[in-house]
């Protein structure tokens, strides 16, 4: 039934009532540093470790992780918690090498570095491009599948829920990256608390189908009625291959997804940019724990789902146009939840929505008012000035957001693997352009310039490169497989291998050349003392790549 009852409402509304209070709180505590454009961004040096892993997850974890990957592990299992599980590996990596390099040359934003690194041209180019990106792929998706959500889950109007979504998220972000980053606290409790009590339900509602008991009962009952859901690597054979291709899951692109979300985007990197050292590396070593439970909150729930509809459970609910649309599995759990727990799944799901918004129009905002408009539109311009400005970028690209978010097909494509295609025609170039810059002084902007732009041109080509040229003869390899047209295509994660490393062979021969002809490119410093960690990290980092390695051999 798709209506929440007045307890719901209430829990959801004391929810609601705690952030919005502490916010202010915080807001009010730190009024008079607000004029400062580095504060109200980057909340420079007040976030604690907590505070900046805690923001993380709030930021990553939004509807098109509890919709769209509750929906891909309906369709496909377990494997696509292979996102979350090697991401807590990446925030390890991204913490010894990335970080240090961005503190150690006083990085604030992605697009200063490219100017630093390289030159101005590049970085305004990216500046753009990534505003681009921000509102029309990320922003968008996550406000409309948030309010698809909320509203199939109240009842309540869709046209309602965005503007509702929109309007709490732009609240909490106009207070700047403290009221962020604290508030996200607040929110990622909430998240984790409903997101549990929602799996718990799903596998006691398992158990209960079949004449047993117990949320563990359920677990071992999934895992018996579908053991293919709980296969971490695909076969050629398997219908999904084209969204997770085998063992290229292990050692190709979803490296380059994750390391560059994770290490080159302002949206995540910013919450760590305000710290020092070893404060930024703990709330990456916290975030990278979360990460490691997110599978059980968001991929559980659509398995649980999976199984149930194969019992005969909401088969009119899981229908879009006459055929099953997965993204419908986690609202259509949360409306079988007794009242009080839905209202607090509800407020999970509201938390993680909005924690996302109020996290991207804060990056927005950032790389609009200090890398475009100070740049371009005015120089001289005041703190007070950059502040102003970017909270009415924050406004403006909500507004844009809700406009623009019902043409774009979201819903029709799968909200997460929209997300992670579109973001991907850009990641391979853009990661190769950074790990040259990083580690490499020899690279130039002309070979930035090229990895930047040609990096979207072969992503474009290899994605219909299959409409003109038969890829049959790939398909031994596995680099090439049928996809329900009958006609071969190379896995998305696949194609990212081969642009980036096309990217980054051509990077170093412009890069050669151009050195050759007596160009000096800019190189950062770096010095090999920066990577060194704390007992403490490294302790934490080995337990948590030996988790993830013995998930990765129980469920091979």
């Amino acid at each position: 039934m798709k209506t929440l009852h007045t307890t719901d409402y209430f829990v959801f509304l004391f929810y609601f009532l705690i952030v919005a209070l502490y916010g202010y709180w915080v807001y009010q505590k730190k009024k008079s540093l607000t004029a400062d454009s580095k504060d109200y961004f980057l909340a420079e040096g007040s976030l604690t470790w907590w505070a900046i892993g805690a923001s993380l997850i709030a930021s990553n974890i939004s509807a098109e992780q509890f919709i769209g990957m509750s929906g891909s592990g309906f369709k496909m299992g377990l494997a696509i918690a292979a996102y979350e599980w090697m991401a807590a590996i990446t925030l390890i990596i991204v913490g010894i090498f990335f970080i240090p390099v961005y503190l150690k040359n006083k990085i604030y934003t992605m697009p200063q570095f490219l100017n630093q690194r390289y030159n101005s041209t590049v970085s305004i180019v990216m500046a753009i491009f990534w505003l681009l990106l921000y509102v029309v792929v990320n922003l968008t998706s996550i406000l409309y599948l948030g309010a698809l959500a909320v509203s199939s889950i109240s009842g309540i109007n869709f046209t309602v829920c965005i503007f509702a979504l929109a309007i709490f998220a732009i609240i909490i972000t106009l207070g700047g990256m403290k009221v962020i980053g604290f508030t996200d606290v607040i929110q990622v409790f909430f998240l984790i608390l409903g997101g549990l009590a929602t799996t718990y339900i799903a596998l006691n509602l398992v158990a209960d189908h079949f004449g047993v008991h117990g949320a563990l009962n359920g677990l071992g009952l999934m895992y018996d009625k579908a053991p293919d859901h709980f296969e971490m690597i695909f076969g050629k054979d398997n219908e999904n291959y084209l969204d997770l291709p085998g063992l290229s899951v292990l050692i190709g692109g979803l490296w380059i997804v994750n390391l560059n979300y994770w290490g080159c985007n302002q949206y995540i990197t910013q919450r760590a940019l305000g710290a020092d050292l070893k404060t930024a590396r703990g709330g990456l070593l916290f975030a990278a724990g979360l990460k490691l439970l997110m599978p059980v909150i968001v991929v559980l729930p659509g398995i649980a789902a999976y199984i149930l509809y194969k019992e005969g459970y909401f088969q009119e609910e899981m229908l879009q146009d006459g055929s099953v649309n997965p993204d419908h599995a986690y609202p259509v759990l949360l409306n079988l939840l007794p009242t009080g727990l839905k209202g607090l799944s509800f407020a999970a799901l509201t938390a993680a929505v909005v924690a996302s918004l109020a996290g991207k129009a804060n990056s927005i905002a950032t790389i609009f008012s200090l890398d475009v408009y100070k740049k371009i539109f005015n120089k001289e311009a005041s703190e007070k000035n950059l502040v102003n400005v970017g909270k009415t970028t924050i406004i403006v690209s909500m507004l844009l957001a809700i406009v623009i978010s019902p043409y774009l097909g979201i819903d029709k494509k799968g909200g997460f693997q929209y997300i992670q295609e579109y973001t991907g025609f850009v990641s391979p170039g853009i990661f190769a352009m950074f790990i040259l810059g990083f580690f490499w002084k020899k690279a130039t902007s002309s070979a930035a310039m090229f990895a930047t732009v040609g990096g979207f041109i072969l992503s474009v080509i290899f994605k219909f490169l299959p409409n003109v040229m038969d890829l049959s003869f790939l398909a031994p390899s596995g680099f090439a497989v049928k996809n329900a047209e009958g006609i071969y295509e190379i896995p998305f994660l696949d194609r990212m291998g081969f642009v980036f490393i096309i990217c980054i062979a051509a990077m170093l021969i412009i890069s050669i050349i151009e050195n050759n002809r007596g160009v000096k490119p800019k190189g950062l410093e770096v010095d090999t003392k920066m990577f060194r960690v704390h007992p403490g990290f490294a302790i934490g980092s080995l337990l948590i790549t030996g988790v993830v390695a013995a998930l990765y051999l129980l469920f091979w």
